[in-house]
């Protein structure tokens, strides 16, 4: 079975993950961002959610760390929880 690794951040209004992202794009700490911004329990830990497999994420964000390009900044994603920012940055 596949696995992966990502970070993610979340927060409640798309105008909030497109200053993220932004400032993201332009160097800024994703852990360091995860922690400040993102409401999920994974903030704590720079937003890394750890080894995953598919279909224990949401579809979007699984569609996401499953199928898209690695090392690079996804989003922003709507899901029932916000929006999120997502990398994968481990693929077998």
């Amino acid at each position: 079975m596949k696995t992966a690794m990502a970070r993610h951040i979340l927060v409640k209004q798309k105008r909030d993950a497109e200053e993220i992202l932004e400032k993201l794009k332009s160097g800024a700490d994703f852990a360091k961002f995860a922690r400040k911004y993102s409401t999920c329990n994974s903030a704590k830990r720079g937003g890394d959610l750890g080894e995953l497999r598919p279909g224990q994420l949401v579809p979007a964000i699984n569609q996401i760390v499953f199928k898209k390009e690695l090392n690079v900044i996804h989003g922003p994603v709507k899901s029932k929880f916000g929006f999120h920012l997502v990398e994968v940055y481990y693929r077998d």
